[in-house]
């Protein structure tokens, strides 16, 4: 799978507000090339909500295991949520990941800095991974979407 394939897969879904930093928008440099999808059937950006996944292109501080410096190389963040986190990694979120390379491509794994908070993470998708990266973040969607759901509800 591509960058593009995913963000094309991603964007696709009802309600989803893709977001590409780049320069000029007010957003931050560190951001810029990447992309973050929230569910917002409004297309207004929510607050105080995290992104139900991401698509990033480099490091960031205090997240340099995945080496994103190298050629070529992204990593789909998924907010998968507990249950799918278990069913994929065998462990809790508050279990340390153990032998994983965060670096391997093709290869699902516990997000190396969020997978307290139950993020899945898949750096470049491809034979082995790709069915399974499409149907955690069509999970992670369903989850968002319930979220916002029930935010929206009359009390």
């Amino acid at each position: 799978m591509t960058m593009e394939e995913i963000i094309g897969f991603v964007a696709a879904l009802d309600g989803v507000l893709t977001l590409r930093p780049q320069p000029g928008d007010g957003s931050p440099e560190i951001s810029w090339g990447d992309t973050y999808f929230y569910y917002a059937p409004d297309g207004v950006t929510p607050v105080n909500v995290q992104p139900f996944a991401t698509v990033v292109t480099k490091n960031y501080p205090g997240d340099e295991t995945s080496r994103l410096e190298r050629p070529d190389v992204f990593r789909v963040n998924i907010a998968t949520g507990k249950e799918e986190f278990v069913r994929w990694t065998g462990h809790t979120p508050r279990e340390p990941a153990t032998g994983q390379d965060p670096g391997a491509t093709d290869t699902l794994i516990a997000h190396p800095l969020y997978g307290t908070m139950g993020w899945l993470a898949v750096l470049n998708p491809g034979p082995r991974t790709e069915a399974t990266t499409r149907d955690l973040l069509r999970t992670a969607y369903d989850l968002a979407r319930a979220r916002y759901e029930r935010r929206a509800a009359p009390n």
